[in-house]
């Protein structure tokens, strides 16, 4: 059994549906704002008392923290045959603005969401027999996009990273973003996706912390590519499909199978 949740009830029941339809009768709905700790308890309350254990939790919500201007009059996908990668992406960032609100946004879904909802699970998550974890990362979130040394040795010092730093990280990124030192105190400083970048450095070093406070689970991340979804205006090079299998395939690894390890869509990658 499957459970897909949503912060929007209507499109996640409308998910359900078209997945039933199409032959996959195994899948519930529950609702989730993962910004909030008290709706991540109470699905997992649902859960314990509807099947006991959890097996599998895969946190894959996430915002870009930026908005973006696209002229739809043509389709996306007509402006930008042809294109590379980093050639959508950079017609895409042409388009894009980020705000002090939209970074604070994206820290507090991305980051402390993935950080609520496993909290909440977690307990569930360990009466399973072989539990795994996969927080769904992006290449983006590397330790080479950080343009100081000082933060990115402090990221790869996992055996003296602690959570409590992590949030601590995410309060110091914000306050030096509204302040304009983002470059003199060594964070990603490119102008561009700016508080993503630190919001998934942050999870892989969550999952770097978890998977060795808790080596009866498999912890990993996971970048499944880059995907047409909304997060990036459909402007992706992979069909979502695509990367939902990734994802799964590296949930799915064999029994025994490597822990607290970055996954470039399903090869192992370093963190940096």
């Amino acid at each position: 059994m499957v459970i897909l949740t949503a912060r929007d009830e209507k499109r996640g029941s409308e998910s359900v549906e078209m997945l039933h339809e199409s032959g996959l009768p195994d899948v519930q709905f529950h609702r989730l704002d993962v910004s909030d700790p008290s709706s991540a308890a109470r699905l997992a309350e649902f859960i314990r008392e509807k099947f006991g254990r959890l097996d599998i939790l895969i946190n894959n919500a996430g915002v870009i923290g930026a908005t973006a201007e696209i002229d739809t009059t043509a389709p996306i996908e007509e402006v930008l045959v042809g294109k590379s990668t980093m050639e959508r992406l950079q017609w895409l960032l042409q388009r894009s603005t980020e705000s002090y609100e939209e970074a604070e946004e994206c820290l507090k879904i991305n980051y402390f969401g993935t950080k609520y909802v496993t909290e909440a699970l977690l307990p569930i998550l360990l009466s399973s027999s072989d539990g795994r974890l996969i927080n769904v990362s992006s290449n983006l979130g590397l330790l080479r996009h950080f343009s100081g040394e000082d933060l990115k040795q402090e990221l790869s010092d996992v055996d003296n990273l602690t959570v409590e730093r992590l949030d601590e990280m995410s309060e110091l990124f914000l306050k030096d973003y509204k302040n304009g030192q983002l470059k003199s105190h060594g964070w990603p400083a490119d102008s561009h996706y700016l508080a993503y970048k630190v919001s998934k450095a942050l999870i892989n070093g969550y999952t770097r912390i978890m998977s060795k406070k808790y080596p009866g689970l498999r912890i990993n991340s996971v970048h499944p590519g880059y995907c047409k979804t909304d997060i990036n205006f459909d402007t992706g090079i992979y069909t979502a499909e695509d990367g939902a299998s990734c994802i799964v395939a590296v949930a799915l690894l064999p029994e025994g199978g490597p822990t607290g390890v970055f996954f470039f869509r399903t090869e192992e990658a370093p963190f940096v």
